[in-house]
């Protein structure tokens, strides 16, 4: 293993979207990244999407590059076990993250006792200490009411859990600090983060509070238009879609040269008496905009404009499904460094992504699949909770500590 962060070792008690995200950004970083299950799975170990034999394809993609130990941590011994794992010593150990509830057996004060320089995260649904999800935290602060098309009252909630992606990267950015101030100072530090509150945050800082506070404005629906500038679909020839961006004045002046709409769009703000290289105006009379520009994509497929487009600097894109864009775009093949053809035990062979990051001087490292559940039990028992290979041995007996059949020693 090598990164950017080699030498690190993270602990990970997670299930579904936002830690195991966490983790895995940490992994394919170059961390040690221990996670532990019951050992029959968590909550996620089956979740959709699964294979026709019932693997799942999200645990797996969640996952790559971790260690998984699987302890019965119901039972006293197990949970001891997974505590000894949390607060092993090492200057680069100590690191622990969560979501699922953090009290009792892991809580901060109780593995404090254990380890008194602990660095935890703990992600919770929201700051009262109700459960929350992406798909109800995200109804709650407006976002489904904004979302559709225009004219519409029904709401729409998007398929991207979008605030536990933004959180699980925050539990990296939050772990990554009380890691420094450690490094500074020698004191541990427990973090709270609550995923409703990563998620009222943004409402904040992406202006949407200040624009009813403020303004005394409720965002209507705009289908999909760009709010504040211009950004619109449109149907081709071809009975395919595109989407094009003016977001900026230069983006609005390629899209008029290469559409060749110049005198037109003057013609038109002239007749509305404003300024369309101003955003907001663009934004105020898109419908008008768009009335001009709609005849020149309907007249046209896309590969009549495509190169034009790219040479010219529009910034657009087509609209997709996931199989075609699997098929069509070359940024989700293996000519993108990012992406590796590996086998995933139980699933078989196929493209999966590595880490988005790219450090100078450090080589990108091919993905590693991600484990089969308690595939490391032995190892990490004996190397980081340092337990005798009697008592291993002693703990598998009684189903305390599991290992699939198999040496997957060398499988790290």
């Amino acid at each position: 293993m090598s990164g950017i962060l080699d030498g690190m070792r993270v602990v990970e008690s997670s299930a579904f979207v936002a830690v195991p995200l966490a983790g895995m950004t940490l992994a394919q970083m170059g961390a040690d990244v221990i996670r532990f299950d019951l050992p029959q799975g968590g909550m996620d170990y089956k979740r959709w999407p699964v294979t026709s034999s019932g693997e799942s394809l999200f645990w797996a993609g969640m996952n790559k590059g971790k260690r998984s130990v699987a302890l019965d941590v119901k039972c006293p011994r197990g949970r001891e076990i997974a505590q000894e794992i949390i607060c092993a010593p090492g200057e680069d150990a100590g690191l622990f993250i969560t979501n699922l509830a953090a009290k009792g057996w892991t809580d901060y004060e109780t593995l404090k006792a254990r380890r008194e320089d602990l660095c935890m995260v703990s992600l919770r649904g929201d700051r009262h200490g109700k459960p929350a999800v992406d798909y109800t935290v995200n109804p709650s602060l407006g976002f489904p009411m904004a979302t559709g098309p225009e004219g519409s009252s029904d709401p729409v909630a998007h398929v991207l859990p979008a605030w536990d992606c933004i959180a699980g990267n925050m539990v990296v950015s939050g772990l990554l600090a009380a890691e420094r101030a450690r490094l500074r100072k020698g004191l541990g530090q427990f973090v709270d983060l609550t995923l409703k509150d990563a998620a009222a945050a943004m409402l904040g800082n992406l202006g949407i509070i200040g624009e009813v506070a403020v303004n005394g404005t409720d965002r209507a629906k705009a289908g999909n238009s760009l709010y504040g500038a211009y950004g619109q679909d449109f149907v081709c020839a071809d009975g395919r879609r595109v989407m094009v961006i003016a977001l900026t004045p230069r983006q609005w002046k390629n899209l008029m040269k290469v559409t060749g709409t110049e005198q037109d769009m003057g013609y038109l703000a002239a007749r509305l008496g404003v300024d369309l290289m101003q955003e907001g105006a663009r934004w105020t009379y898109r419908a008008e905009i768009t009335k001009v520009l709609a005849p020149w994509f309907s007249r046209r497929k896309v590969s009549d404009f495509s190169s034009d487009f790219d040479k010219s600097g529009v910034t657009w894109s087509q609209f997709r499904s996931f199989a075609q864009a699997l098929r069509e775009d070359p940024d989700l093949s293996t000519g993108n460094p990012m992406f590796s053809e590996i086998e995933q035990p139980g699933i078989g062979r196929y493209r999966v992504p590595g880490s988005p990051f790219s450090f100078a001087g450090i080589a990108r490292e091919v993905p590693r699949p991600a484990p089969q559940l308690g595939q490391h039990t032995e190892e990490v028992l004996a190397d980081v909770a340092k337990l005798p290979e009697g008592e291993i041995g002693k703990l598998m007996d009684e189903g305390v500590a599991v290992q699939p059949r198999g040496d997957f020693r060398l499988a790290s």
